[in-house]
């Protein structure tokens, strides 16, 4: 009888890990980071959901846009989405509450061979604000509170820069709601300048060759002749492309192929899930990222 039951439960356990691998074979959640128009991010996810069905043997693939960056990291954490790009800052906060919940498998290659960007403060060009010293008594946003380059990175270098803390050299700090609205409430006079990303790459008069500011300019909604360049952080690494780590291994492999082949096989789209010029993606571990992981760890403590 013990053997029967036990039989019993094997054969119980097996069904239930069949059929949940099984479920992890209809749908292909993609996490969307905030930041900009949503109806943008869709747009720019489209042809993800048109390729990949066939590429990973799911019925659909399905696309959630986040409000802001925390709920990406939430449904990462959660299990309820399976691929997402995430800035550095981003993958440090999924990595501090549970190591395990992704894997960062590949990032971005740019048009110059370096794997990172920069993060760099803008303010409108008729404000007189040129350098940090200008800044003194005026008010700075940041992007999100979970971001690398609007947030972390200036929090922690910023300090050194200006010789001071940040809320003794300004009047004011806040949060824009994202890199396009942050950059778009400075041009409304909202902020005297705020932190963004941009490869760094390229001229500043055409926003850099990718990033917040290159988007912006080619959507229209942004001329680079209304702003100026205040500051420029060191190279910070381009954030990860992250896969669950449950996933079955025969779709993370299908995935990461696909991802690696993109570049040539649909530049258009991989443009377009970019936001801008890359030459590629390369392979990448956690240990690429335990700079930003020290630092947020540091900073803001998860």
């Amino acid at each position: 009888m013990l053997k029967k039951t036990l039989l019993g439960a094997v054969a119980f356990t097996a069904l239930i890990v069949g059929a949940a691998q099984a479920e992890d074979l209809k749908e292909f959640r993609i996490g969307i980071l905030g930041g900009e128009n949503e109806a943008d991010r869709m747009r720019n996810f489209q042809c993800m959901t048109e390729a990949l069905p066939e590429v990973l043997g799911v019925e659909k693939v399905s696309l959630f846009p986040a409000s802001d960056y925390d709920g990406v990291v939430q449904g990462l954490l959660g299990g309820t989405l399976d691929y997402a790009e995430l800035g550095a800052s981003g993958y440090a906060k999924v990595y501090l509450e549970n190591p395990d919940a992704v894997e960062p498998i590949l990032t971005t290659v740019q048009t110059d061979g370096s794997t990172g960007y920069h993060s760099v403060m803008v303010a409108r060009k008729d404000s007189g604000i040129r350098t940090l010293e200008d800044l003194k008594g005026k008010k700075l946003g940041f992007a999100d509170p979970d971001s690398t380059s609007g947030y972390l990175v200036p929090a922690v270098t910023l300090p050194k820069a200006l010789g001071m803390p940040i809320e003794e050299h300004v009047a004011e700090t806040g949060f824009g709601g994202g890199h396009e609205n942050l950059v778009l409430e400075v041009v409304k006079g909202t902020f005297d300048a705020g932190t963004t990303w941009a490869s760094g790459v390229g001229d500043f008069s055409d926003g850099y060759t990718s990033g917040n500011l290159h988007k912006m300019v080619e959507k229209g909604i942004l001329d680079m002749d209304d702003l100026v360049e205040v500051w420029k952080s060191p190279l910070i690494p381009n954030g990860p492309v992250v896969v669950r780590t449950s996933m079955d291994d025969s779709m993370k492999q299908a995935f990461k192929d696909f991802m690696m082949k993109l570049p040539e096989s649909d530049p258009e789209c991989f443009s377009a899930i970019q936001g801008g010029d890359y030459k590629g993606y390369t392979e990448v571990t956690p240990a690429f990222y335990e700079p930003i992981i020290d630092a947020r760890r540091s900073k803001i403590g998860s």
